[in-house]
């Protein structure tokens, strides 16, 4: 009697064992078997505009991903993008965010990218896909801004003369520019066109990408190193916009913007093509 209580008490102790073995199988998956966010919280992706939502909410369609900022206004009109929906200006129109998040504060490298589709630059005009506002004594007003100007041989000339300008906390700045012999050939054809600004502080050089290839000329900015911006004083992130209403000169963007993305990091090559093939 005693033999069979203890053989039945032995077969419950071993079926409950089991039970609970198998359940903590099921409830904690191997070390490393869990999703991992693509950009964890602090990462290195500090503004992220897709720009492509379809709510019937303009703001919501151009929020700022990383910490859900939507800008003050949208007027940008909504076209087709390279994935799902993009914005199109058309010269005074842009998106104005309090700040580009921490990008300036964390930027030492940085790369800025995005998808861009535009025929052409008007005659004597110079148009802006971005700007970072600041309230420096800096004659433009800014911290850093991406210029487009007039190629020179006619309104539909699809190579561009594109400008990256940076102002450090000195309030020193360079012009970091593909222009004359060197301006960039056929992004101006009317088709989306991805391009990536990868400053890398170890080199002071600037490398742009354009559909995932980098182009001959790199400008440097002598030894500078670190972008060394003043995070304290800037005062917004224009997308498809001037720093300054009352710059003087140059307009806002014309033509499409999507996928609009900060780094403060140096982006690798393989990065950059992952990017232009992801379509992001």
């Amino acid at each position: 009697m005693i033999k069979n209580i203890f053989r039945s008490t032995s077969a419950l102790l071993l079926v409950s064992s089991m039970a609970i073995m198998g359940c903590q199988k099921m409830d904690h998956p191997a070390i490393g078997a869990y999703a991992k966010d693509a950009n964890v919280p602090g990462g290195p992706l500090k503004f992220y505009a897709a720009l492509d939502g379809t709510t019937t909410d303009p703001l919501m369609n151009a929020v700022d991903s990383i910490r859900a900022s939507f800008p003050s206004s949208v007027t940008m009109t909504q076209i087709a993008g390279i994935t799902g929906k993009a914005l199109n200006g058309n010269g005074s129109q842009m998106l104005k965010y309090v700040k580009p998040n921490d990008f300036v504060a964390n930027a030492k490298s940085f790369t800025v990218a995005f998808w861009m589709k535009r025929n052409g630059m008007p005659v004597g005009e110079a148009e802006f896909p971005f700007s970072i506002s600041s309230s420096n004594a800096h004659w433009a007003g800014t911290s850093m801004f991406l210029l487009f100007d007039h190629a020179g041989s006619g309104a539909t000339d699809a190579a561009a003369v594109v400008k990256f300008v940076m102002v450090d906390k000195t309030e020193a700045d360079t012009w970091l520019a593909w222009e004359g012999a060197n301006k960039v050939p056929g992004i101006q054809d009317n088709n989306w066109h991805h391009l990536a600004f990868v400053y890398d502080a170890a080199t002071s050089k600037l490398t742009l990408y354009v559909d995932g290839v980098a182009n001959a000329n790199v400008p440097q900015w002598g030894t500078h190193g670190d972008a060394n911006m003043d995070d304290s004083k800037v005062s917004g992130l224009v997308v498809g916009g001037r720093p300054k209403e009352d710059l003087g000169w140059g307009r806002s963007w014309t033509g499409g913007l999507d996928q609009f993305r900060m780094y403060s990091k140096a982006l690798t090559a393989t990065e950059v093509t992952a990017l232009f093939s992801g379509k992001q």
